[in-house]
């Protein structure tokens, strides 16, 4: 039988000066439910009034003292506990779908909370507050994506003392115990991104007031060993880091540049830029400055003098690309692409040629889908008409490039009413390629984009017709093995499926050993954010249907199993990973469903037939609660 909680004096509202009330007896759920978290940016569970007299106080039964409340149905809301039984409340907890998300900690026994913590799904961000004036003063722990979303909302709000306390700290910088010149670079470099910042919030116009922070993008963080500038120990870095986001309708990117992580917590060392700002989004960094490998990129047949100052001159184009401004950036790609065209020219024998004019088609097509050459796209133009009959493989290769290049120029800067005239002349334009280059590889990627199409328009015999017939063209080829996949998916309501794999840990898997419980599949990759939002909706859903015996399976399609799991690791999730090298466009268990976008979820009823075979996440908790009944 549950014991009695202590007396108890409980803030009706957690503030800076909270008023005092004394309890004898639990409080009523309404008076309970009052209770609000000190920060503003939380996001949890909230009681429609007529279901408040409903939901349940009940004193907590262990080495804590206090209250929970719950709904009828038992999903705990909230718990409010004394710690050290002096009876006052130290500890305010917040839960969303019965996971708790959040945390107010009274940590000096005070009555007023001086830790703020995000927890479960809600995140990982763990704020001190030294004075207690309600004001996060320094991140204990706070993750990389964290750190972006914050740089995004202290851009919005013109915020300096937010964007402040993400930078790398004096004592921070200290402990890193880098070579001294080093460290005064570093120093000086995030004292003037703290100056400076108030002024750039003021100055850019992209980041309004009301901004929202979509997604955290990054190549996979990289390794500073120890000895390197003096390091004592390794330093994880991200570089490039470029946080997502959406204001007033339109949508923004802000490179964050270089993460360095320090403990639990991630930090800043610059002010961040923002696309359109007179720069774009490029590979560049502190520790790391990647740059084109020109001298690995040389085909064969380069080796005379002239085409060897030619690969010079590509050297320093490459070297002013990783530096410039925007402005600057159409001019060096147009450059780059001369000394290319002219170094195919200079080739040798059939075979150089073709090498040179398919590495100046990607580097053009590369730099006018980053929106870096605007004139890229008439430059494709002229090569393909340049191309005689005997270059039919060539040609289709560059016309494809045409197609997915211009697409993406018409996309860039259009408004949301012109996408479905640019999408017809899209697909218009897959359709034509189709018909003058059918049975080239690059036919097979045209046609699954027109299948893809189809599946997004819902007219799945449409879809089905496009597949089988890529599946049977390109049979044992990529385009027609992750055709025959979509066919099996597309035709699989109804049916088992016969899904085997091998965990990321290495252990053997079948799907078929999980019946008699409802199942979700869940294809992921770390460098899907919509992904990773996911991920904290399914934890809500396994939490809601334990009792039902929901089983959650996800399949990460990275192409590096290391970058599967060092997310896992710094986000575990309670649920078996399979995966298999080779990505989304080759790994098996991609290929054997015809997974093309990501997230891709299916649902698998108890007797291991499918329900759903592109279930959306907003649709599972309906989809599950009939499947449970």
């Amino acid at each position: 039988m549950p014991r009695k909680a202590a007396l108890l004096v409980v803030p009706l509202v957690v503030s800076l000066t909270p008023a005092l009330q004394l309890f004898a007896a639990p409080p009523a759920p309404k008076a309970a439910l009052g209770l609000k978290p000190v920060q503003d940016s939380v996001a949890y569970q909230l009681v429609p009034e007529s279901q408040v007299e409903s939901c349940k106080v009940r004193d907590l039964d262990g080495k804590w003292a206090g209250w929970e409340v719950t709904t009828a149905d038992g999903t705990i809301l909230r718990r409010f506990a004394d710690t050290n039984r002096d009876k006052k409340v130290d500890l305010w907890c917040y839960f969303d779908q019965g996971v708790e998300v959040y945390r107010d900690v009274d940590s000096d026994f005070n009555g007023k909370a001086d830790q703020y913590r995000w927890l479960g799904t809600a995140g990982t961000r763990w704020g001190m507050d030294e004075d207690e004036d309600g004001k996060i003063d320094a991140w204990k722990r706070i993750s990389a994506e964290e750190v972006t979303a914050e740089v995004i909302g202290a851009l919005a709000a013109g915020d300096a003392a937010r964007f402040s306390r993400l930078l790398l700290s004096p004592e921070e910088l200290s402990s890193l115990r880098l070579e001294t010149e080093e460290a005064g670079k570093l120093g000086a470099q995030v004292k003037r991104a703290a100056t400076e910042f108030a002024a750039f919030a003021k100055r850019q116009k992209q980041v309004g007031s009301g901004a929202q922070w979509v997604q955290f993008a990054a190549a996979t963080p990289g390794v500073l060993p120890a000895g390197a500038l003096g390091l004592t120990s390794d330093l994880v870095v991200y570089e490039n880091a470029v946080a997502m986001f959406e204001s007033r309708g339109e949508s923004g990117q802000v490179v964050v540049g270089t993460l360095v992580q320090v403990g639990d917590a991630w930090r800043l060392i610059d002010l961040p830029q923002i696309v359109g700002d007179d720069m774009v989004a490029r590979s560049s960094g502190y520790f790391f400055t990647p740059l084109r490998s020109t001298e690995n990129a040389v085909p064969a047949g380069a080796e005379g003098e002239a085409a060897q100052k030619l690969v010079a001159q590509l050297e320093k184009i490459d070297q002013a690309l990783s530096q410039a401004k925007a402005s600057e950036l159409p001019r060096l790609n147009a450059g780059r692409a001369d000394v290319v065209e002219q170094l195919a020219a200079a080739a040798s024998t059939p075979e150089d040629r073709q090498a040179w004019v398919q590495q100046l088609v990607d580097t053009v097509a590369a730099a006018v889908q980053e929106g870096t050459y605007p004139a890229g796209t008439e430059r494709l133009k002229k090569i393909s008409r340049g191309l005689g009959r005997n270059d039919q493989s060539l040609k289709s290769y560059v016309d494809f490039q045409v197609i997915s290049s211009e697409y993406a120029s018409r996309l860039r800067g259009s408004k949301s009413e012109d996408f479905p005239k640019i999408q017809e002349w899209y697909l218009e334009s897959l359709t034509d390629f189709v018909s003058s280059y059918e049975s080239t590889p690059e036919a097979g990627k045209a046609m699954l984009q027109l299948a893809l199409s189809k599946e997004f328009e819902a007219k799945e015999d449409d879809a089905l017709r496009w597949y089988r017939r890529v599946a049977k063209e390109f049979a044992g080829q990529p385009a027609g093995d992750k055709a025959a996949g979509a066919v099996t998916r597309l035709d699989s309501v109804g049916k088992r499926l016969d899904l085997r794999g091998t965990t990321i840990d290495g252990k053997n898997f079948q799907l078929a050993a999980l019946r008699g419980k409802p199942v979700i599949l869940h294809y992921w990759a770390t460098w899907c954010e919509p992904c990773k939002q996911d991920m904290r909706r399914l934890r809500q859903l396994q939490a809601r249907y334990q009792k039902a015996g929901l089983e959650i399976v996800g399949v990460s399609v990275d192409i590096h199993r290391s970058d599967a799991a060092a997310f896992l690791k710094e986000n575990p999730l309670p649920w078996t990973q399979l995966f298999e090298e080779g990505g989304m466009e080759s790994s098996r268990l991609a290929n054997e469903l015809g997974v093309q976008t990501l997230p891709t979820m299916l649902l698998i009823d108890k007797a291991g037939k499918v329900v759903q075979h592109n279930v959306q996440i907003a649709q599972l908790d309906e989809e599950l609660d009939a499947l449970t009944r």
